[in-house]
């Protein structure tokens, strides 16, 4: 009987110490985006559920295997701070595909974080977006997390939400707005190429960046680091312009980079827009898919009463920049993302279009 009792004991002890393991190994990065009995993803209820940071996680440091990583051009978003992340599943690795999206492993996770600047220039939480490369179906699947009104978590949101916030933009100002956090459809959207979800920002034309404060170029340090194969040499690899840069870009180069980055996902021949006939990616030559001297298609009374998406020499009559300066729904360009003005890019805007001659 005492012998039997401590068969008992000790096959409770090993049991729940399986148990404590298993978990563990649920809350670490490399198996975030896998089911344990199905190998396929499941979304978890709250951000801190994956390990994906250590310590406090509105600090969000990156535990092991969690790669920070920044674009040369970022899509606004009303002033957000914006914190990138990405995740590669142990022993694999992204395969180099030309300047576009590379080829992400299965079980890749992308990971974006949304904060704002309060009025004291304190970092607030928002959101965090999620897209994962599901390795059954082989496709990309997002959600969407919520931070709540402690900033200790943020718990899984499909519905959308409009937060309403004073916040700081680029040059100090108080800006207040009703923020828009998107539905799970709403991210579909602008993630469709040809009819698939895809990621939009970390292209390697975009992520072809040498980050503040480092020596090497970012691609290369994910080559060094061997999540990232194949890379060419960097002369051969096509780089997207930082729009915030005139030193070393002129100002077509920064506008047609931050429109391409904006606007394109939408705005080109396998994108949502592709009824518009408007193209504005970075590798688009025709002048009239860029909107010169192109009438609109279905932009109604978005359009301001103006004839043309883009007249060379003429801002103010060009449907393009009335479009990014405004802020009313069913006009406003980009129509969702955001609900200010992003002034900085708009002028850009405007002296480029004023600057262009007919026939360019």
């Amino acid at each position: 009987m005492r012998r039997s009792s401590f068969v008992l004991l000790g096959m409770a002890i090993l049991t729940g110490s399986g148990i404590f393991w298993m978990q563990a190994c649920k809350n670490t990065p490399g198996s975030a985006a896998q089911d344990a009995g199905q190998g396929k993803f499941v979304f978890r209820e709250k951000l801190s559920e994956y390990g994906f940071f250590k310590g406090r996680l509105r600090d969000l440091v990156p535990a092991d295997g969690v790669v920070r990583y920044e674009l040369a051009t970022p899509l606004f978003t009303d002033y957000a701070v914006k914190d990138r992340f990405v995740v590669i599943p142990s022993g694999k690795t992204i395969r180099y595909a030309g300047a576009g999206v590379p080829d992400y492993p299965d079980s890749t996770v992308i990971i974006k974080n949304f904060a704002y600047r309060d009025q004291q220039n304190r970092k607030v939480m928002i959101e965090t977006r999620m897209l994962v490369k599901d390795p059954v179906e082989k496709s990309w699947k997002v959600m969407d997390y919520l931070w709540d009104s402690t900033q200790t978590d943020a718990v899984r949101h499909i519905t959308g939400a409009r937060i309403p916030l004073t916040l700081l933009d680029d040059n100090g100002k108080s800006i207040s707005t009703i923020y828009q956090v998107p539905n799970t459809n709403d991210c579909k959207r602008c993630h469709n190429s040809n009819g698939v979800l895809t990621p939009i920002g970390p292209k390697i034309r975009n992520l072809n960046y040498t980050l503040s404060g480092h020596e090497k170029n970012q691609l290369s340090e994910w080559s060094e680091m061997g999540i990232l194969t194949g890379l060419p040499g960097l002369s051969e690899v096509e780089k997207l312009p930082d729009w915030r840069d005139s030193v070393h870009y002129d100002l077509t180069q920064r506008v047609r980079a931050y429109l391409d980055v904006n606007c394109a996902h939408c705005h080109s021949r396998g994108g949502d827009a592709v009824n518009t006939g408007l193209f504005l990616d970075y590798q688009e030559k025709d002048p009239f898919h860029l909107g010169v001297m192109k009438s609109p298609v279905s932009a109604g009374g978005g359009a301001g009463g103006l004839n043309y998406d883009l007249v060379p020499g003429d801002a103010a009559s060009s449907i393009l920049a009335y479009r990014m300066n405004s802020t009313e729904p069913g006009t406003a360009m980009p129509e969702l993302a955001r609900t200010v003005t992003h002034k900085e890019a708009v002028s850009m805007v405007v002296k480029w279009i004023n600057q262009m001659k007919p026939g360019h």
